[in-house]
């Protein structure tokens, strides 16, 4: 019964945020943090930066790879089921809903000030993300993370630099990294 509750609570959850999220999967990623890490005590705070990094770097959308990760992580098998109905349910019907209005919304001046006004909410929210996410990697006081994450944004920002490629040559340092302190050669930088 407990296991039905947490399942039930789960799904509303990630149902509520997909329904009120507003920018895609960079916004709900804090959302569920909040909602996960801090409200519910679900999740723990590396776990739930290891769970985006994930999400971010596989294939599809980032709002429902974190879903699937974290539903995962609670429930196992149900709670990603769960998650995945919670997140894609509202952003289906609210598109449902829009498609059969579509010509009437696109010619519609108050809908396109409302629109720019959104965007410029959801540029808030992803500096917030980079901000949150940026001083927990910051926190760990160990240089290469800080390193990867400076190379990483400089290469794409100013070199123009294929994000598959830092994503890759970024789980290689990170592999590297991994294997060189489990093996104790890397004890000190713990």
């Amino acid at each position: 019964m407990k296991e039905n509750k947490k399942c039930g609570k789960l799904f509303l959850s990630v149902f509520q945020l997909s329904a009120c999220t507003f920018g895609g999967g960079f916004v709900i990623i804090p959302l569920m943090r909040k909602k996960f890490v801090e409200e519910l005590h679900w999740i723990e705070e590396q776990e739930m930066l290891d769970l985006t990094a994930i999400a971010q770097s596989s294939p599809g959308a980032i709002a429902v790879n974190a879903s699937i990760l974290v539903g995962y992580h609670v429930a196992g098998f149900p709670g990603a089921l769960l998650t995945v109905l919670g997140t894609i349910l509202p952003p289906l019907v609210i598109i449902s809903v829009i498609s059969l209005f579509y010509q009437a919304f696109r010619d519609n001046q108050i809908v396109n000030m409302a629109m720019m006004g959104m965007m410029a909410g959801v540029a808030a929210v992803i500096c917030d993300v980079v901000i949150t996410m940026g001083i927990g990697i910051f926190r760990q006081k160990r240089i290469l993370p800080v390193a990867v994450l400076l190379a990483s944004f400089i290469a794409v920002r100013f070199l123009n630099m294929n994000i598959i490629l830092v994503i890759l040559l970024c789980g290689i340092i990170g592999a590297a990294d991994t294997l060189y302190r489990r093996n104790g050669k890397g004890a000190g930088q713990k």
